[in-house]
């Protein structure tokens, strides 16, 4: 992936490395739902949270040799950072003013998308050429999706906040969504992605509003944003094993349905290490 650091010499590295004292220990908290947890792949290491040591947290932590403390958690809303989420306690409580960096992949399950993909599988047997997941959630004159994503802005923003009084000093990374849907509009309806041909775009561009909200409310509360959706495309539910990244909604990888399997979480942790190479963070 391409980057906008330039590449030192080797005399110049070797100066710069003479000169540069080593640099202390970059304490990283991961907060979010299941886009980060990873559920399902292996090797699961919280079942409560449904986490793995192979999610984008995990994987980044590892590339840049931070002390990782991941929080994220499947099913985590915006109300799960402030307030406990069942017998957990607040993702929040993980952060302190010896946080250098956060990550936080959030919103997904304050819009309801796995209810929404599973009312929409649902009413697919009716018109499965047609678009009876956008018709019914547009039935009384308003698209309720697009309202439950305008909805769930103050709370994002509400979040940012909060990170910011807990780690007045640390950098923080808003992680998008990857692309979950052709991103052509053109569906595979099957009986493992059971979507209506015609709903492919309508889902499709409500994760785009969603991704768009997010990153809206990143930049206004001075966080980074990093786009998982632009890389990842080409690799969604409807590829094949192997070439998708995203698993469909009856799963064949070890993983969530419609979430990233382990190539998506590399994916990922991909796009962000590029982002903070190319000037997201630097320490």
């Amino acid at each position: 992936m391409a980057c906008c650091a330039m590449a030192l010499s080797a005399a110049g590295a070797t100066a710069a490395s003479a000169s540069t004292p080593t640099p202390r220990t970059v304490n990283y908290v991961a907060l979010g739902d299941s886009y980060a947890s990873g559920p399902g792949i292996p090797t699961q290491v919280d079942a409560t949270c449904a986490r793995s040591d192979r999610n984008y947290p995990s994987l980044l932590a590892a590339a840049k040799n931070w002390q990782a403390t991941d929080v994220s958690c499947s099913g985590a809303t915006t109300t799960a950072l402030a307030g406990p989420q069942g017998s957990r306690p607040p993702q929040l409580d993980a952060l302190g003013t010896d946080t250098d960096v956060v990550t936080l992949t959030i919103g997904g399950n304050d819009i309801g998308f796995s209810s929404n993909l599973a009312t929409c599988a649902g009413l697919t047997s009716k018109d499965p050429a047609g678009n009876p997941c956008r018709t019914f959630f547009t039935s009384d004159g308003t698209d309720r999706l697009a309202q439950r994503v305008d909805d769930t802005a103050p709370k994002i923003a509400a979040a940012l906040d909060a990170i910011r009084e807990r780690a007045p000093h640390a950098k923080v990374v808003v992680v998008g969504y990857p692309d979950l849907f052709p991103d052509d509009g053109v569906g595979c309806t099957s009986s493992v992605v059971p979507i209506a041909a015609g709903d492919f775009a309508y889902l499709r561009d409500t994760e785009k509003k969603l991704n768009a909200m997010i990153a809206d409310q990143a930049s206004a509360h001075g966080a980074a944003y990093v786009d998982t959706y632009t890389p990842t495309v080409g690799h969604d539910m409807c590829k094949p094993a192997g070439e998708r990244w995203i698993e469909p909604l009856v799963a064949a990888a070890p993983t969530a349905p419609a979430h990233p399997n382990a190539l998506g979480q590399q994916a990922m942790a991909a796009a962000v290490e590029n982002a903070l190479r190319c000037g997201a963070y630097r320490r």
